[in-house]
């Protein structure tokens, strides 16, 4: 098969798993083996940034790629960490080790003598890095960069399209919640006013009392209103004892 038919397919091969519910660790994990099978690298890892922007190892096409990518998380510094807080390009020549001593000597134990590290970045915003280790000292050829970069900016849509899609349907199920609640409340609301033989509002204010006077839920109060369950009314002001409703 052709380098062209093979990236063809790597592409595809991405494009695909983009899918509802896409397994994200597969997908990334998959995207590191295409790194090493089509380019001029001997690893390749992945960071992405999680809570708080703090950064975690997702994937790694070997065992001394991983070592050397939580070396770097461990350390905070490292070619990878400054590409995602730079939002930039970072090459590494581990035989050259003034800007990052400690890291240089770990890559060459890995057998490792660069690194080029390629940010996963959208509209602005850097969600991670894609890093890609080689043996030879020699920087990674414009044309292999621009390969690897483009598979990064695949990842990058496809993470951000299922954060997205998560994010949805997180809003979607807070607003259903919001919505039944609604719906017990206005419930509770008509049963409260026929016990109290009062009116709907003042119904409703009782309601409010009871829940605000006991660090409660409204909601909370209402089901319980609705399921016969026994409560206090809240205290009026100007009162110090509470009846029984």
């Amino acid at each position: 098969m052709s380098r062209d038919a093979e990236l063809a397919d790597a592409f595809v091969g991405l494009a695909d798993t983009l899918v509802e519910d896409f397994d994200v660790i597969d997908f990334l994990e998959g995207l590191t083996g295409h790194c090493v099978s089509l380019l001029a690298v001997d690893a390749a890892g992945l960071l992405l940034a999680g809570n708080r922007e703090r950064l975690q190892l997702v994937a790694a096409s070997s065992e001394q790629a991983r070592v050397l990518e939580l070396f770097q998380l461990q350390a905070d510094e490292g070619p990878c960490v400054e590409c995602y807080r730079s939002g930039q390009r970072v090459d590494f020549t581990a035989t050259e080790p003034r800007r990052w001593p400690s890291f240089s000597r770990a890559a060459q134990r890995a057998g490792f003598a660069s690194v080029c590290a390629l940010p996963m970045r959208h509209q602005g915003s850097v969600i991670g890095a894609l890093n890609l280790f080689r043996a030879s000292p020699a920087p990674l050829g414009e044309t292999e960069v621009r390969i690897a970069q483009a598979l990064a900016d695949v990842a990058t849509i496809g993470i951000l399209q299922e954060r997205t899609a998560r994010q949805r349907e997180l809003v979607a199920e807070q607003l259903q919640h919001a919505l039944h609640s609604r719906v017990v409340i206005e419930q509770a609301k008509g049963v409260l006013a026929e016990r109290m033989d009062t009116t709907v509002d003042a119904a409703f204010e009782e309601l409010r009392r009871f829940a605000r006077s006991g660090n409660h839920r409204l909601s909370d109060i209402a089901l319980a209103v609705i399921e016969g369950k026994g409560w206090q009314r809240a205290p009026q002001p100007g009162t110090t004892t509470d009846s029984n409703t």
